[in-house]
């Protein structure tokens, strides 16, 4: 007969998002604990659609495991979730919905200002008619 261990809503969210596609990554998002006004800066190290492992330096006050927090994600915007274990220096957020992952990764490309005699060369033949 198969023994049923009982394990928390965090512990199967910890093993789905161990699962998941990740990709590692290295770069920078804003975290913000329930309640909290001011933002902390993380290192966002590997990112999934359901959640992250983030590092930080330090210790950072009102952190706890089941925590909600909003990190703030690059070209995708505030993504609520909670954390769902801690451990030297670094943390798993579980998100509350899905994110793209691709999407974080994503360069955004802004129309750039071109001078106006530069610009006029796009209006037009580059040869002179005869």
């Amino acid at each position: 007969m198969e023994s049923h261990e009982h394990t928390s809503v965090d512990e199967e969210v910890a093993a789905l998002s161990r699962s998941a596609d990740r990709d590692s990554l290295f770069m920078q998002a804003r975290l913000q604990l329930a309640g909290a006004t001011d933002t902390v800066l993380v290192r966002v190290r590997n990112l999934s659609a359901g959640g992250m492992l983030a590092e930080v330096q330090g210790r950072i006050r009102g952190l706890e495991q089941g925590g909600a927090v909003e990190v703030d994600l690059r070209n995708i915007g505030p993504v609520p979730g909670r954390i769902v274990w801690i451990g030297d220096g670094k943390f798993g957020v579980a998100f509350d919905r899905p994110v793209d992952p691709q999407a974080v990764r994503r360069q955004v490309v802004r129309k750039m200002e071109v001078p106006p005699h530069i610009s006029a060369l796009n209006r037009g033949p580059f040869y002179r008619p005869r």
